[in-house]
């Protein structure tokens, strides 16, 4: 792992020359750079002893190991200890005795890593523990990580005049990726392949396709190499590729950075947020804080177990097992007052000091449970994260439900706040889709901001988070190209990943060569891209969905740092026709405010609902079509009037189109049905032949757009 040198040399001239400890502060927690120093602050009720220990980057032994004197430098249940003469660079952990029973796992001779650190050392290289440290299954047998130390790091970066962009929600639309299958292909076109710096390369390709936001898979630092199953198929060593198994909340992962001096991501994270807020793209992280990458009572001891294992995790008091709502072998026990305290001091540390604009909390509806598990009518996490002045403008994104089988869509305690991932819309959009019987009522209800989840609750369509795709599952062209999953490769006999996909293959299981499959395909991607992007909500494009990417059909690809993963920038130039489709649709909805509603209710938009018959929805069982017309108040000059046609049924219709005040007329948007012209550009939309009626091809989505027309002859669209 690569030091710098003068770093090196400076921290043994201090420790020589001018070294000592002293009392120091209980707060804040953590490491505090102080004038000739560093206060150490770490919380732990049950220890009975704590030994501060200190590093020289590079060296695996202790340079220096300080007991903390319970009477001096303990206040209440913090140890604490001011160092003068280290500066930023000192890598540090603690060594932590006490009772070692059911409840406790106090081990002296682990060091371990501060919960507050802000850098973790032994991982700057992708992979480069992966044959190191986990010869061993973690289910049946514990260990320590070694080489894994805090990291005490510089604050100062030039942020210039760079603030969080405060975006509104409801003009936000969402792109979530992986920071390394991003970039990491070798067709990626980037310098960096596979960290923030190559983030920062494909800004333009971003700004192109028009997205406000991007969404980040995991980025706190986890251990890529803590998976220790084998691809059946190949014998090939598998990952914890997603990063859903954090173990320090305040530090960025090292291996993401292109520098791989220790503490580099630091810098390195900020410089690709202010690049992207430069570009006017916000910074949303997938955070993890439900459970921690130490796994069940018989899991490794990284961290928080060790310093306090009955007070950081929900633990059977009579058994000592852990509760498991996470389906990771343990669950943080987020609404005890100190976890509380952490989870708000991480999320005020990122956007206070790395300026992201929002998070998105995996399985929150842990956030909700009780210290015994049980279900809290007011969590009081989940207030003060929507309470709290320091993220008042901050997008909060729940993830509403768990592994324990709670479900909160539509029901999360929310204060008025919280946004949620809509796994309904994405049920029912792709049902309507695959053309299921009996989900044109559902298709109406998420088109228009799914209010039965959402209105009378305090809350507003812009608080359904839309998605027909996401990391977890099939892609938008798997979805289209299978029925079943083919998960093989993951080690686990087929048995993980949802079996209940609402995915059709249009004829054919996988790859086919039949020409009439393939444009079918290729038409109900479009058909859930357009239901998607012109939903009341925000939308959430899965990165690659816009042009193609393909998982093989494996919808949990959470181990698989290969090509299954990674996005393959070819295809965005095999399949450019698709990518145009997705850029004027993002452009068209960025256009029209009308999808951007703040409110249910009296906002001077319209939605009126037809079928074949103006006024004449068809609701029934059987029914597969229904037409939506969007419009607003004629108090608007050049109103904007939308009509949209969504048709499933297997067999094409013809549509009456509504009459339209003298000199405007309907003008073709999009016809999934039309190929290579099915979406054009925009302004260039000319006048329907037939102002009456549209006939609408077999499984496909029309939209159309009333434009402002003299007398004079136009050219018309066929």
């Amino acid at each position: 792992m690569p030091v710098d040198q003068s770093i090196r040399e400076k921290l043994f001239q201090v420790i020589d020359s001018n070294f000592a400890i002293s009392r120091g502060m209980p707060i804040p927690l953590g490491p505090t750079l102080q004038r000739h120093g560093i206060n150490f602050a770490v919380f732990s009720k049950h220890a009975t002893a704590v030994t501060l220990v200190l590093f020289v980057p590079g060296d695996t032994e202790p340079i220096a190991e300080f007991p903390l004197d319970p009477h001096y430098n303990r206040t209440g249940h913090v140890w604490h200890a001011f160092v003068s003469g280290v500066d930023v660079g000192i890598q540090y952990g603690y060594r932590m005795d006490g009772p070692r029973d059911h409840l406790h796992k106090f081990d002296y001779d682990q060091v371990l890593l501060d919960p507050y650190c802000r850098s973790v050392s032994g991982g700057s290289r992708w992979g480069s523990r992966h044959d190191i440290d986990h010869h061993r299954d973690p289910l049946t047998e514990t260990g320590e990580v070694h080489g894994q130390h805090s990291v005490v790091v510089d604050g100062e970066f030039d942020w210039e005049f760079d603030q969080p962009l405060n975006r509104p929600l409801w003009e936000t639309i969402i792109y979530e990726l992986h920071v390394r299958g991003m970039t990491v292909h070798k067709n990626s076109g980037v310098k960096n392949r596979g960290t923030f710096a190559g983030l920062i390369e494909k800004i333009p390709y971003l700004k192109e396709l028009g997205i406000t936001a991007v969404e980040l898979l995991p980025i706190n630092e986890f251990d890529e190499s803590g998976n220790w199953r084998r691809n059946p198929l190949t014998g090939e060593r598998l990952f914890d590729y997603w990063g859903y198994n954090s173990i320090a909340f305040f530090a960025a992962k090292a291996a993401y950075a292109a520098d791989h001096n220790v503490g580099a991501e630091v810098n390195e994270f900020r410089t690709m947020v202010k690049a992207m807020h430069k570009a006017g793209i916000e910074v949303i992280l997938d955070i993890v804080f439900n459970h921690t990458s130490e796994g069940d009572e018989r899991g490794q001891t990284l961290s928080f177990r060790g310093i306090d294992n009955s007070i950081y995790y929900m633990v059977d008091p009579t058994t000592g097992r852990h509760y498991n709502y996470s389906g990771c072998g343990n669950t943080m026990n987020c609404n005890h007052p100190v976890v509380r305290d952490m989870i708000l001091d991480s999320l005020r540390y990122w956007v206070t000091e790395m300026h992201v604009d929002g998070f998105r909390f995996d399985l929150a509806s842990i956030l909700g449970r009780g210290q015994d598990g049980s279900v809290l009518p007011n969590p009081p996490l989940l207030e003060r994260i929507a309470a709290d002045p320091v993220l008042a403008n901050t997008k909060i994104i729940a993830e509403a439900w768990d592994a324990g089988g709670l479900y909160q869509v539509g029901s999360f305690p929310s204060w008025g706040r919280w946004a949620e991932w809509n796994g309904k819309f994405r049920d029912d959009i792709r049902s309507f889709v695959k053309s299921d019987a009996g989900k044109v009522a559902a298709l109406a209800t998420r088109l228009s901001g799914s209010a039965d989840l959402y209105q009378g609750s305090g809350r507003a369509p812009y608080h359904s988070i839309n998605f027909v795709t996401s990391h977890d599952g099939f892609t938008m062209r798997d979805l289209v190209s299978y029925n079943e999953k083919r998960n093989e490769s993951n080690g686990e006999r087929g048995a993980d990943g949802d079996n209940d996909n609402h995915s059709w293959n249009c004829g054919v299981e996988g790859p086919t060569r039949s020409e009439p499959i393939e444009k079918l395909r290729q038409k109900q991607v479009k058909n859930l891209a357009t239901l998607l992007m012109l939903s009341h909500g925000v939308p959430m494009i899965l990165a690659g969905d816009e042009f193609g990417r393909t998982q093989n059909g494996n919808n949990n690809a959470y181990c698989q740092d290969n090509p299954t993963s990674w996005v393959d920038w070819r295809l965005a130039e095999k399949n450019s026709e698709l990518l145009q489709f997705f850029q004027r649709l993002v452009r068209f909805r960025r256009q029209h405010t009308i999808f951007q509603r703040q409110q249910f209710g009296d906002d001077g938009i319209t939605i009126s609902w037809h079928g074949k018959r103006l006024n004449q929805p068809d609701w029934s069982w059987e029914s597969r079509s229904l037409a939506m017309r969007l419009s607003e108040s004629d108090d608007f000059e050049n109103a904007t009037d939308i009509f949209l046609i969504a048709h499933s049924h297997w067999e094409p219709d013809s549509f009456e189109l509504p009459a339209l005040a003298a000199g405007r007329r309907w003008c073709r948007f999009v016809d999934t049905a039309r190929g290579e012209d099915s979406i054009t550009e925009l302004g260039s939309e000319y006048p329907l032949s037939d102002q009456c009626s549209y006939r609408v091809a077999d499984r496909s989505t029309v939209v159309l757009v009333a434009k402002e027309f003299d007398d004079k002859p136009v050219p018309s669209a066929n």
